[in-house]
């Protein structure tokens, strides 16, 4: 693959960039003013309001926490960021699971019905304010920037991580995106299909055609908007790398190269070289039975000094980049309205040193709310307890409950205030 840092297509207008990243607008702030779950993973039901500022998610592994956090993201995305299975997200043993949140003066619910459950397969609704809306239009209302243990394998583990990620920040950047996504999807499933068929001899190769335009169409719109991210990203990611380990990015600086199997010849567009790398592979891939060439097949590279880090990178070095760029997301989401995101911290601390934990708490005391998940508060700073509301997550014989909404200094104790949860 060849590794490209920006914007290469010479041909057509350069799209249109993100906005500047500068300091967030207080009164644009949003909040996520308070959740409720109805038979969601281990909540037969829960009820529970929050205040700004950090809040603090604490309990024993598999009690919930990171279900909470999840149902959050369920608000912003309309999807989990932890199985693409809708189902697992039922309790066991009921048909319905709900997840309604209050942001601002909108009313998000996320409605998953089991398949079988109603004779039919399994479906899933999102209202607003009681009124049907789609997935990718809920980020108008609540963004979130996960940052979750298994993302410690961003640099080194499978590209699908990158290209999800990517994907979805791209999403909150364009609606437009979520579309191109779904149509490339949809293409790409009937190509390989007819792929299939054509090297079993029960279909034609003149019948690509009448795929090979959609499919170029909306490959290219990606691969444009994906560019174009990069370059966005650029700038922030430096600095917050920079600002993490001012050492390591006084020597060099840290950036995120596009790798791609459609390199454009000089006067390319993407759209042209995605073409002409469909001809060249047309045999290969009749002989694969699946399209070989695409977005879909793309990735990311994170560069330290042009060094491929997935290569060289000791393990500090790879949680300094993977903090930096959840840094970046935060100030590039903020910039296109002023409105900074929901961070959402999934028992990542232990993953840091100290100095790294100083840096990130430093940042989730600016934001305006965020909450962080952990097994003990004695793990946690003290500077970060101080400022922060604490809730604990219990299990009984019934399920999952939250319980604490007490004011700081967060301590290790549940009141029974400010949540309820049968």
């Amino acid at each position: 693959m060849t590794v490209t840092s920006t914007w290469s297509c010479r041909s057509g207008p350069r799209p249109k960039p993100y906005p500047e990243v500068g300091p967030a607008r207080p009164d644009r702030t949003t909040l996520l003013a308070s959740i409720s779950l109805l038979d969601f993973r281990g909540y037969p039901a829960l009820e529970v309001t929050f205040g700004p500022g950090p809040h603090l998610i604490w309990g024993p592994n598999a009690a919930g926490k990171t279900s909470l956090l999840e149902a959050m993201v369920l608000l912003a995305w309309g999807r989990s960021h932890r199985t693409s299975a809708d189902g697992e997200l039922i309790r066991w043993n009921t048909d319905l699971a709900r997840i309604e949140g209050q942001v601002g003066s909108d009313a998000i619910e996320v409605a998953i019905v089991r398949a079988g459950a109603t004779g039919e397969a399994g479906r899933k609704r999102i209202r607003v304010n009681g009124l049907g809306r789609r997935a990718a239009r809920l980020g108008d209302l609540l963004r979130v920037v996960i940052f979750a243990p298994e993302e410690m394998l961003l640099i080194a583990g499978p590209p699908s991580l990158r290209r999800a990620l990517i994907d979805q920040l791209a999403t909150a950047g364009s609606p437009a995106y979520a579309d191109a996504l779904a149509t490339y999807g949809r293409t790409l499933q009937q190509r390989n299909g007819l792929l299939r068929a054509i090297r079993e001899e029960g279909a034609s190769r003149d019948e690509l055609r009448f795929w090979d335009g959609a499919f170029v169409d909306a490959g290219a719109a990606i691969v444009t908007e994906r560019r174009r991210l990069l370059e966005a990203l650029a700038g922030p990611l430096a600095e917050a790398h920079a600002e993490i380990a001012p050492d390591e990015g006084a020597e060099a600086r840290l950036t995120l190269g596009y790798a791609t199997n459609a390199p454009p010849l000089p006067g390319e567009s993407p759209r042209d070289a995605l073409s002409r790398r469909l001809a060249e592979t047309a045999d290969k891939e009749v002989w694969n039975g699946s399209t070989l060439i695409g977005p879909h097949r793309d990735d990311l590279v994170f560069e330290l000094a042009g060094r491929d880090l997935a290569s060289f990178a000791s393990r500090g070095q790879q949680r300094t980049a993977i903090l930096a760029l959840k840094l970046a997301e935060l100030d590039l989401l903020a910039a296109l309205d002023g409105r900074p995101p929901l961070l959402l911290l999934d028992d990542v601390f232990s993953e840091l040193d100290p100095e790294r934990r100083s840096h990130l708490v430093r940042r989730i005391a600016a934001l305006p709310q965020a909450f962080i998940t952990t097994t003990t508060l004695d793990d946690l700073d003290p500077e970060l307890r101080a400022i922060a509301t604490a809730w604990e997550v219990g299990t009984g014989s019934t399920g999952a409950s939250l319980a604490g909404g007490d004011a700081a200094p967060a301590t290790e104790r549940g009141s029974a205030a400010g949540a309820s949860g049968r």
